[in-house]
């Protein structure tokens, strides 16, 4: 019976918690801007900050799909790392400094399809 009644309180007690941390899931998208597989890696694991559960960055829509708790992140953190990164996104235009170190296929700005 302890047992029993040891359990029921530690579910009474875990489960508000629980259901606060699936509250600060947020689900969002952006444009990133890119043109490989090469870019999709490089994108996905820029936007991999503290805080962010899955993401996923799309070729042929250039959307970027992030899962994250926003009591620990948000999109201007995210972006900004994905800026760093070298690619422009809705939020931030990667520095030039940054651009010119990602490899010559990935180079978006040209304006030239390379997929």
């Amino acid at each position: 019976m302890r047992q029993l009644l040891f359990l029921f309180l530690m579910a009474v007690t875990t489960l508000p918690a629980l259901q606060a941390q699936a509250g600060n899931t947020v689900t969002m998208h952006f444009k990133v801007e890119g043109v490989c597989e090469q870019c999709k890696k490089r994108i996905e694991a820029a936007a991999y900050v503290k805080g962010v559960r899955f993401a996923e960055w799309s070729i042929d829509t250039h959307e970027l799909t992030v899962k994250f708790d926003s009591s620990k992140t948000g999109p201007q953190i995210i972006l900004k790392s994905v800026a760093k990164a070298g690619h422009d996104n809705e939020l931030f235009k990667a520095e030039d400094t940054d651009y010119n170190k990602i490899a010559n296929c990935c180079k978006y700005r040209s304006g030239i399809k390379k997929h």
